[in-house]
């Protein structure tokens, strides 16, 4: 910096206030500056620069499966707000592992983020708090979490899977397949939940939706539970089915299309999240679509609202899907 100073005939703080208050310095002067800097090879230190601050110009974004397009959508929503506020976004993803989102959240703190945004594997995770309680905030994307320590932005999927399987039960399906799982993600059991309040609303019982369980959400999960499906006796067999992502709904068509299952004359389907693959299927899928980039964007503005405003008062916000209806759903005779 002393040597940009000496460059450009400036003091010191002159050069100081380019990088950090640029309205300050006349623009003349400013440029004068900028062109010594660009002559001289300056690169600012940000290590430096963040050290003085006590933390970086940076958020985090822990999401659950970087292999799901609707959770790099959100990452791009969270980068927008990131960018017109002059902040770069950093992408980490868990792979729904609570040992490498744990590594994650550690060395998030060591590198003093200005703050985390995180679909958490467990959003009741103490680990979450822990983050907070030391200073760093932490806003929780998708899910919500007890107590009101953090933001969350989410939305609501019971809702989401009971317009789902309504759809389905208007179409005159009354044996429906539920595929997905673990249950032990929030998302998958509330909109199970919701496949069963459809239900009960028509005067159906419970077990007229068939579990076809998944260890992942995953194209190939999705796959494997249509030979399931085809397995099962034709007297029994689920002539819809409510995917719990739109993952798993793709992998379910291509096995149909394997297994020369008509979609929808022999089986309907309706996905979740209405990625954008989801109308570029074979057979285009009937989706709950969810904002995927609102649910980023506000998730993210909520977090440097909370950085910059002592103010700040903490906000649950939660949306709600619609359905998207396309010919995967929709009979043809």
């Amino acid at each position: 910096m002393k040597d940009v100073a000496a460059a450009a005939g400036v003091s010191l703080g002159t050069v100081s206030n380019v990088l950090n208050r640029p309205e300050r310095v006349s623009p003349k002067t400013r440029a004068r500056v900028q062109a010594a800097m660009t002559a001289l090879g300056f690169v600012r230190n940000e290590s430096a620069r963040q050290l003085r601050a006590g933390h970086s110009r940076v958020l985090a974004y822990v999401m659950l499966d970087g292999r799901n397009p609707f959770f790099t959508d959100v990452a791009a929503g969270m980068e927008d707000a990131a960018a017109e506020d002059d902040l770069s976004l950093f992408v980490c993803n868990s792979a729904n592992l609570v040992e490498r989102e744990a590594a994650y959240l550690s060395r998030l703190e060591q590198q003093r983020v200005q703050g985390v945004l995180i679909t958490p594997v467990d959003p009741a995770s103490p680990a979450l708090a822990e983050l907070v309680r030391r200073g760093t905030p932490v806003v929780v994307v998708d899910r919500t979490r007890p107590g009101d320590a953090h933001c969350s932005v989410a939305v609501d999927d019971v809702r989401g899977g009971e317009i789902a399987v309504r759809h389905l039960l208007d179409q005159g399906h009354e044996r429906i397949a539920f595929v997905g799982g673990p249950l032990t993600l929030g998302q998958v059991r509330d909109r199970r939940e919701g496949a069963l309040r459809a239900l009960a609303s028509a005067g159906l019982s419970p077990d007229r939706l068939v579990d076809l369980a998944t260890p992942q959400l995953t194209v190939e999960d999705g796959s494997t539970a249509g030979q399931r499906l085809a397995g099962l006796p034709s007297a029994t067999r689920p002539t819809a089915a409510f995917c719990a992502n739109d993952l798993l709904a793709l992998g379910l068509l291509r096995s149909c299309a394997a297994l020369r299952i008509t979609v929808p004359d022999d089986l309907a389907i309706v996905g979740y999240d209405d990625i954008d693959f989801a109308a570029a299927a074979t057979v285009p899928l009937t989706s709950v679509r969810q904002p995927r980039h609102r649910l980023g964007r506000t998730a993210a503005e909520l977090l440097i609202q909370e950085t910059s405003d002592p103010a700040h008062v903490h906000q649950q916000v939660t949306y709600t899907p619609e359905l998207v209806v396309r010919a995967s759903t929709l009979r043809t005779k």
